[in-house]
Parts: C-alpha cells; sequence; structure tokens
C-alpha cells in the first residue's frame, strides 16, 4: 500500500470489551526494520489500539492507552516470507476471568505463543470501539504505512471469533484456506472491505463504508486463493535493489543490480510481462530473462551462466554462459516484453510490445508459433537450482526500474491498456497469452 491507508470514524460500539479482527496480508517488501499497520483504532498519540507486522517480523497487536499499554500481544513465531499470504486474526474478551483467555492472536489458523504478553484487566474498555476514534487500514496515524497487499479485512464489534470461523485447513494439502462468507455478527462498528478487489464499501450488512485517506487502492489478480509469483526481496543477488508495488516493481540504484521470483519453475508452460519502466545511461545494459543457477559475485550478471537466459536490451542479442547469440532487436524505456517459458520442451520465446522475435535478429510476427524464435534452454532437472525463476537484471553503468505483470493486470499502479486473449481465464496481461501457456500462479500450477 506505499502511503495509501483507508479511514472511517467510529460510532457508539456494541461492546468495548469484546470484539475480532480477521485479515488477510502478502508482504510488498523485505519486513524487517519496519513496523506496518495493518489495522489501527486512533484516537490520539497516548489512546490507541494497532495490530503491526513490526521491525521485527513479529505480529504486534497492543493498546495503548493514557501513555501506557494496557494489552498487548507480540508473537514468537518470525513472519519473513514474501511469497505468499498470512491469515491474521486478533481476538478479544476483557470479560474472561481467565487473564490469557482476554486476547488471542492466530497466523494461518494457529494460535500463537509470545514473546511479549500485557494481559487486559477483567472488564477492561478496550480502543477498539471507542467511540468517535479513527479506524485506519494501512496505517497508524499517517505512519507506519502497510507495504504490500490486503484482502478481507473483517471487524467484529461485540463478539470474540476463533481463526475457524474465517478459514478451514484445505483436507487434500494441508493448507490454510480462506472462508469468502463467514457466518458472523458483525455489531454497530463492524465492516468488511477489500472483499473483491479493491472496495472500500463496507460488504457486511452494515454501512461503515470507508473513504481513502491517503496514496492509490490499486486492484490486482493476487489474493488469498489465488496466489501469484512477485518478485523475491530476500534473493536480491546484487546490491541496491528496492522493490514496491507488492513485489512487482524492481528498481536500481546503481550498477550490477537484479533479482529474481519467488517460485522455482520446472514443469509447465509459462507466461508473464516486463516493462521497462526507465532506464539511466547512455546505453540500455539491462536483460531480461530466466535463471537456473545463483550469482556468486556482485559482477555476475545472470547472463554470464551457464543456465542463465538474458535477453539483452542495447541490441535483443541473447546472452548465456557469457556469449551472445542473435536473436531479437533492442528494447528500450516503455516498451514490454512478453516472456513465454516452455518447460515441457525446453524453450524460451520473447515479444515486444505483442511482436514475437523471429530468432534472427528482428521482431516480425503478432502470432505466436512455437517453430519459429525458439530458444533452446537445458531441461530444468540438468540445472544447478533444478528449475528456472524469472530473473532481470541492470549491470556495468546502468541503473532504472523494471514492473512486472505476471497476471496482476497491472505495471505498477497503471492498468494494462487493453487486455489480450487468455484462454486460460488465470490473469491478465496487455498482450495475446500463447495457447497452452498461463500465469505463475497458484491456479496456474494447478491446470
Amino acid at each position: 500500500m506505499a502511503t495509501t491507508y483507508l479511514q472511517r470514524t467510529n460510532t457508539s460500539g456494541t461492546s468495548t470489551q469484546k470484539g475480532t479482527i480477521s485479515v488477510w496480508i502478502k508482504s510488498g517488501e523485505e519486513p524487517s526494520g519496519n513496523n506496518q499497520t495493518t489495522l489501527a483504532s486512533w484516537g490520539d498519540a497516548n489512546n490507541h489500539g494497532a495490530i503491526l507486522w513490526n521491525g521485527s517480523n513479529r505480529i504486534d497487536a497492543f493498546d495503548y492507552q493514557s501513555g501506557g499499554i494496557v494489552g498487548q500481544l507480540q508473537t514468537n513465531a518470525l513472519l519473513r516470507d514474501c511469497s505468499g499470504w498470512y491469515h491474521i486474526v486478533y481476538s478479544w474478551d476483557t470479560t474472561l476471568s481467565t487473564a490469557n483467555d482476554r486476547q488471542k492472536v492466530y497466523i494461518n489458523g494457529v494460535e500463537q505463543t509470545y514473546s511479549t504478553r500485557t494481559n487486559y484487566s477483567q472488564n477492561a474498555a478496550t480502543s477498539w470501539n471507542a467511540n468517535s476514534y479513527s479506524v485506519r487500514v494501512g496505517a497508524l496515524n499517517s505512519s507506519s504505512y502497510f507495504s504490500g497487499l490486503m484482502s478481507h479485512v473483517h471487524f467484529i464489534d461485540g463478539t470474540q471469533y476463533a481463526a475457524s470461523t474465517f478459514g478451514s485447513t484445505d483436507s487434500t494439502t494441508g493448507e490454510w484456506t480462506i472462508n469468502t462468507s463467514p457466518s458472523v455478527t458483525y455489531g454497530n462498528n463492524g465492516f468488511f472491505v477489500l472483499k473483491d478487489g479493491n472496495t472500500i464499501t463496507d460488504s457486511s450488512p452494515n454501512s461503515n463504508n470507508f473513504s481513502l485517506g491517503g496514496g492509490t487502492l490499486t486492484k490486482t489478480e493476487d489474493c488469498p486463493d489465488n496466489n501469484f509469483i512477485t518478485l523475491n526481496p530476500l534473493n536480491a543477488y546484487y546490491t541496491n535493489s528496492t522493490f514496491s508495488n507488492g513485489n512487482t516493481t524492481f528498481a536500481s540504484g546503481s550498477s550490477y543490480s537484479g533479482t529474481t521470483a519467488n517460485i522455482l519453475l520446472d514443469t509447465g508452460k509459462w507466461y508473464w510481462e516486463v516493462k521497462v519502466i526507465s532506464k539511466d545511461g547512455d546505453t540500455d545494459n539491462y536483460s531480461i530473462g530466466i535463471q537456473g543457477q545463483e550469482a556468486t559475485g556482485t559482477n555476475q550478471y545472470v547472463g554470464s551462466q551457464a543456465f542463465g537466459y538474458q535477453l539483452y536490451g542495447v541490441n535483443g542479442t541473447i546472452y548465456n554462459n557469457n556469449s551472445a547469440a542473435t536473436y531479437a532487436a533492442a528494447y528500450t524505456a516503455g516498451d514490454i516484453i512478453g516472456v513465454a517459458l516452455d518447460l515441457t520442451n525446453n524453450k524460451l520465446y520473447f515479444s515486444k510490445n505483442g511482436d514475437w522475435s523471429n530468432g534472427s535478429g528482428a521482431w516480425s510476427s503478432s502470432t505466436f508459433d512455437a517453430a519459429v524464435g525458439a530458444k533452446t534452454i537445458t531441461a530444468p532437472a540438468s540445472v544447478t537450482l533444478g528449475g528456472y525463476y524469472p530473473s532481470q537484471t541492470f549491470w556495468t553503468g546502468n541503473s532504472g526500474t523494471f514492473s512486472m505483470n505476471f497476471g496482476n493486470g497491472y505495471f505498477g499502479t497503471t492498468a494494462v491498456s487493453s487486455a489480450g486473449t487468455n484462454a486460460s481465464g488465470i490473469g491478465i496481461f496487455e498482450y495475446d497469452v500463447p495457447t497452452g501457456y498461463t500465469a505463475l500462479s497458484t491456479k496456474g500450477l494447478n491446470l
């Protein structure tokens, strides 16, 4: 969300002693070092409640009244995964006689243990339903913004629910899955926002609608029941890389900077798009492609590796094992490069602005043909990593920005201008997806 947040003002609550918050979140940056707010109830600097993904990678739910903590749970569990969705539930009932039952935190359906615990006193009034407090989704008090994705934000006024109300364990995969329509009683201040996309209209029976407090709220196809691949800020194998827009935008701060995506591909047929947003320097010293082994030095660009295949911006050659081969023609800022990776037949294809390369130095065909422009790659089972990551690099004096469309339908915060055809129905792309290829997402993996 960057500097984006939602806000509304509480009315008189059903109960200041009981409630539940349920939210799905996906990190948009390396979490360490920054407090990121999922939801807050703000009175003033000395009176507020908040749930943070804090700078030490823990969930921290606290209530601060009259300048002091009156209730707090900070988890032992560390949240470091930037590739998947977490389901966070915080529930409270201060009327309970057992102090440790008065508040609970669940992560993906599991009640947590805590590195820090301050129990509410029995029958205490919390900040969560205080009349006239400002409820913020994605920020504390115009600070500690959440950087990433949020979905299905529930606030329950008056009832303490368990995580099993909002999700369940899949009997086949063992994964925690979302309940998109839980049966709950919302109470006076209860709401349900970000249900399907970026709607800030309350989807509960109430009309507790939100307004946009700041920033830009961007819709994404990435959601708890269809998790899309993103870039991986934990694997920025060169220095000075920065990430934004839910880890789909990558900026280089200096030469030799690059990153991979966060799912290793070893089978199937996949399509994604990369837009060159900007570049600095006189030459287009950057590349887009796939990586099948780890870089071991800060000057080792992907195309220098035996299992790296990178389309070079300055002239459209493909670099592999530090050797350039004629493939297409140059591309530059503003161009959208389509990548089709066929791991059934071990072929790699590139397009520019919808035109596919003929493999002989030109972008020549608006129609994909598997027999034309195929770059043969090493079979995944034979490469060092056992598969390939999507990858992109800046090097030798260049810096700039790439934005990835893995099927979210956006380059950064800009929606695709005219969605192409996509037979799989998974993801939204600027140009036509080749028949038999699909987006890199959990639904795509399970086709």
